[in-house]
């Protein structure tokens, strides 16, 4: 898959040992929005997250995406969007080194939806499904970057305004 993008946070010198983690999260298109997990502070967050033991990508792609929107995704329809590296220190365990594959797929859904069901951390953050553009996810993203995973996926939504993103063409 090709690297769109690396963050390196460069403060993992003193770290003994490497986590390394890959995540998939999906681009989901309707009229022109995009949908997304937003927080009760308003942040927006592209859905999807770590595999399970077994899982291929777009399997892991659409349970993650199922759990967090209640959409159901056409797995063998879901094309290679570009991964974002990040590196950093771990925020959990400081002699580790975070490694962090973030693969981004266009999916498309069937149009049914169930409930979701949120991890306790996304619970707390008030996570739900909402639609938004571009635009508007990247205006709200900007003004409140704090997270690591937002300014993730505030910079890959950067790629999608600025074009860069070719296979989200005609589509956004």
């Amino acid at each position: 898959m090709e690297l769109l993008k690396k963050f390196d946070a460069q403060n993992y010198k003193d770290t003994t040992s490497v986590f390394e983690k890959y995540t998939i999260r999906g681009i989901i298109v309707r009229d022109g929005k995009i949908a997304m997990q937003c927080s009760k502070e308003g942040e927006y967050k592209i859905p999807g997250g770590g595999m399970e033991a077994g899982e291929t990508y777009v399997e892991a792609l659409a349970r993650e995406v199922k759990e967090e929107t209640g959409l159901f995704i056409i797995p063998e329809k879901a094309v290679e969007l570009g991964e974002i590296l990040e590196v950093r220190k771990d925020i959990f365990e400081d002699t580790k080194k975070f490694i962090c594959h973030s693969l981004f797929y266009y999916c498309e859904e069937t149009g049914e939806e169930a409930p979701i069901h949120l991890t306790k951390s996304e619970i707390a953050k008030g996570y739900c499904l909402k639609w938004a553009t571009p635009q508007e996810i990247y205006d709200t993203n900007i003004a409140m970057e704090k997270d690591p995973w937002i300014i993730r996926d505030t910079a890959f939504i950067k790629m999608i305004l600025d074009g860069k993103i070719a296979a989200l063409h005609g589509i956004l």
